[in-house]
């Protein structure tokens, strides 16, 4: 049996501890365990890969708006092949880059295999057994299947395997109305490829707030075909060769069909510790089969942490590295430092493109009343900038405080909405969580920025916001 100082079950967050570690003391013994490529789900078929393919996809998307300014321009191809081979270049350096760091460590054994718990704090993998009386949990997650009769027989894509396809299909049905499948539904639409979206839930983007989802599904309905409140029920392949869906509308029961060239199942993630078994571990996972974490993000095994997608609590490259900021000073430091989950922001790279961050509208009512919320809200074409790009009907929607102006939440949709929510989010971290400083801030003049801050400046309440939304209709 090797014993080990550390033991790093995941190379994505779970990293930051192990770098932080080997830098105070150079002379720890560590295990590196991943039964994936190096980096993380992040890096290796996550958000960085989609990221670097959905940026040809919104200069496509932007190419197409150049007649609104007087630009004759014509698409004359997309390379598909080229596309997806500059991503996989980028990608595969930076995972050989990382797999070559840890080969040639002295105090890292690295063991690219799938790990499982045998006993307390012991793991086996690779034939061996190996045990440390310190692990950390970056296990990542894996995309669920939904239960659809025929699908196996089916040959179908997830979000993993559409990264290594090296040809369009002409058309492609994507099953899920959630993140992955607006920002798949873009790229691939872009590309060139007829798509069709089938959601099971009422609301296209349900995370999203209603207004925001509405006018998504409009406008990425320009290019694509999305299905809302549709059941799919059974897959199978046709005499010609294609895959055809049989799905149901679940308020109606009408029956529908989608024949297409490919299939993508995009109906979220789910654990993997099925895999790793931390039940043998004392480790409690919930009846989903997360891993259960305290506040301090210790699992029920004293100085055994899990951090990002592992506890299932908030699927974002962000949050894991705020776990694993949590966990050095917890598990390294010996502090004990609570994670702050009070304004997680996430952004949907979709046409248009989303972001948001703390309390939607029904959560902000919930907890403190009609009568103590104001909203705020500007549209893109209301300010110069705005107006001189041509938009329409994008927005800021802010949630606040009435009493104290604090932000409880913002919402965002239309161009830069990833970089325009920063301001609030900054804000949202400060002792006070004031909406102040965003007010009295100078702003330039003519810039996108302004929406923000004009989305502030006269909020209203509850009763009126919703009255001018259905005055607009």
């Amino acid at each position: 049996m090797k014993e080990y100082d550390v033991i790093a079950i995941g190379t994505g967050s779970a990293m930051i501890i192990v770098d932080g570690m080997m830098r105070r003391n150079p002379q720890i013994k560590v295990a590196v365990i991943d039964k994936d490529e190096p980096g993380g789900i992040c890096l290796t078929r996550g958000c960085i890969p989609s990221k670097i393919l959905l940026y040809p996809a919104e200069l496509i998307r932007t190419i197409e708006t150049a007649a609104t300014f007087g630009i004759s321009t014509e698409i004359k191809g997309v390379d598909f092949g080229k596309v997806m081979g500059r991503m996989r270049s980028l990608i595969d350096h930076d995972m050989n880059q990382i797999k070559q760091g840890l080969s040639e460590s002295p105090n890292i054994d690295y063991y690219h295999a799938p790990a499982e718990f045998i006993d307390e704090y012991t793991l086996k993998v690779n034939e061996e057994t190996i045990k440390s009386r310190m692990i950390i949990l970056g296990i990542g997650s894996k995309p669920i299947i939904p239960s659809i009769r025929g699908l196996e027989k089916v040959e179908y894509h997830t979000s993993d395997t559409i990264l290594y396809e090296k040809n369009l299909p002409p058309s492609i049905a994507i099953v899920g109305g959630g993140y992955i499948a607006a920002e798949y539904g873009h790229f691939l639409s872009a590309m060139g490829s007829k798509v069709t979206i089938i959601g099971r839930n009422q609301q296209f983007l349900p995370q999203e707030e209603p207004e925001v989802s509405a006018l998504a599904k409009r406008e990425l309905g320009r290019h694509t075909t999305i299905l809302t409140n549709c059941e799919v029920l059974q897959a199978e392949k046709t005499a010609a060769g294609k895959k055809k869906l049989h799905a149901v509308e679940r308020r109606s029961g009408e029956k529908k069909e989608i024949t297409v060239d490919a299939i993508m199942i995009a109906a979220g993630r789910g654990p993997t510790t099925n895999i790793l078994h931390p039940e043998r571990s004392g480790i409690r996972t919930d009846e989903k089969g997360w891993i259960v974490v305290n506040e301090f993000l210790e699992t029920s095994m004293p100085n055994v942490w899990a951090l990002g997608d592992a506890h299932g609590k908030y699927p974002f490259k962000h949050v894991a590295n705020h776990d694993a900021e949590v966990i050095w000073y917890n598990a390294v430091l010996n502090q004990r430092i609570p994670v702050d989950y009070h304004a997680v922001p996430h952004a949907v790279f979709t046409h248009p493109e989303i972001a948001s961050v703390g309390l939607r509208e029904r959560e902000a009512l919930a907890k403190y009343g009609e009568d103590e919320i104001l909203i705020g809200f500007k549209r893109y074409e209301d300010t110069a900038k705005g107006e001189a790009m041509a938009v329409k009907d994008y927005f800021v929607k802010a949630i606040l405080q009435k009493e104290n102006l604090r932000i409880l939440g913002a919402h965002i949709i239309g161009p830069n909405a990833s970089v325009l929510i920063q301001e609030v989010i900054n804000l949202m971290y400060t002792h006070e969580q004031n909406a102040k400083p965003l007010l009295d801030a100078m702003h330039i003049h003519p810039a996108l920025n302004e929406v923000v801050q004009r989305a502030f400046q006269a909020p209203m309440m509850l009763e009126e916001y919703h009255h001018q939304l259905e005055h607009e209709k």
